[in-house]
């Protein structure tokens, strides 16, 4: 049967342009930089929202400010031994040779390189999570090829054990876990801003201490009660999946690039607000990336620069720290008055009707 492969479009704008420093952002000896990001998205609202916090970035030196915490991409390869004890031998041993196994990957990419081992068992189950750096790929096929030859030198070693699976979800890929914010995968990354609390009540039209409240009631004990995991936000998800689609990333990422934390405190000089995502896991290379709408992104971002191996990556993760800061600001401002969220999405659907029935009148007019 013939497949044929199609485009589907997706509303996109550019947001901002966003104040933001940091890094793996602003060129050295400057303070900050300003860089307008692509959300594609059916959400339409979600774009002025952005947009909202954006421009108070921009009322603020330094603007947002981001860090790199960490960054890595794992796979957990799945071995089956005899018995526990077994499983205990074999894992002692792989940690021993874990030079010989740094080899193997070096051996076999010019980008991919193994930095860390962590086995786990259960019964006679050995579970070996790889964790790799991959440059300025989001690394999932790269790590995969990684550890299909990890698994052939392992088990070239007669350590009484039998292959179970290439993946065995210690991983743990597109699902939201515990492990990845623990153990790390992807990219982490934080935003954080401080608004003088002039700017808070005259942009917000609210105040530090009534968003410090909702943060701690809505995402942190909310989130809590809700059985959340690792998590505690209000829509991390909704700028993600927006820049994702529009970047060519793989969009499942956001299962666990949207668990992350919110956090802010009332002080004296006003409100500090940050965004912490543990993993995001993006790239600015590989599949997706030679898109034609997709590189022009990127190249619009700065993220197609002659840097170091790692870098226009590890931008795309800030500017995407920093776009989930403006858009959880915003939102969370709306919440923390009455009836103000939706009255702003029927003012902006409102605002839509009109202008499609404007252009309407005007191609009827057109085609008369």
């Amino acid at each position: 049967m013939n497949q044929q492969t199609t485009i589907t479009g997706i509303p996109t704008t550019w947001v901002g342009p966003l104040r933001v420093s940091g890094e793996a952002l602003a060129p050295e000896g400057t303070p900050h930089t300003e860089v307008a990001v692509p959300l594609a998205t059916y959400e339409t609202p979600l774009w002025p929202s952005v947009g909202r916090g954006a421009s108070i970035s921009r009322e603020i030196e330094g603007g947002i400010r981001t860090v790199i915490v960490d960054e890595r991409m794992t796979r957990s390869v799945l071995f089956v031994a005899e018995s526990a004890i077994g499983a205990e031998a074999a894992a002692q041993a792989i940690r021993h040779r874990t030079r010989e196994l740094e080899s193997v990957v070096e051996a076999g990419s010019g980008h991919c390189r193994l930095i860390e081992i962590h086995p786990e068992i259960v019964g006679n189950l050995l579970f070996v999570r790889f964790a790799f750096r991959t440059n300025d790929a989001s690394g999932h096929n790269m790590v995969t090829q990684a550890s299909d030859s990890l698994m052939d030198t392992i088990l070239s070693w007669q350590l009484g054990l039998d292959y179970g699976s290439v993946s065995g979800n210690y991983c743990s890929d597109k699902k939201a876990t515990a492990v990845n914010g623990i153990l790390g995968r992807g990219r982490n990354v934080v935003a954080e801003i401080v608004l003088p609390h002039e700017v808070v009540e005259r942009r917000l039209r609210t105040s530090a201490e009534k968003m410090v409240e909702l943060v701690v009631r809505k995402n942190l004990v909310g989130s809590t009660i809700a059985g959340a995991l690792r998590s505690a936000n209000a829509h991390y998800a909704n700028m993600l999946l927006a820049f994702y689609l529009a970047t060519g990333q793989d969009a499942a990422n956001i299962v666990e690039g949207s668990q992350g934390i919110t956090y802010a405190e009332n002080r004296p000089e006003g409100l500090y607000f940050s965004t912490t995502l543990p993993h995001l896991i993006v790239g600015t290379v590989g599949n997706g990336k030679d898109l034609p709408h997709v590189d022009e992104a990127l190249e619009r971002l700065g993220c197609r620069e002659d840097r170091e191996p790692g870098a226009n990556s590890r931008r795309l993760a800030a500017l995407m720290a920093a776009t989930v800061l403006c858009g959880e600001l915003s939102l969370l401002a709306a919440q923390t008055n009455p009836g103000e969220l939706m009255d702003t999405h029927r003012q902006m659907e409102r605002k839509a009707d009109e202008q499609r029935a404007a252009e309407t009148q005007r191609e009827d007019g057109e085609a008369a």
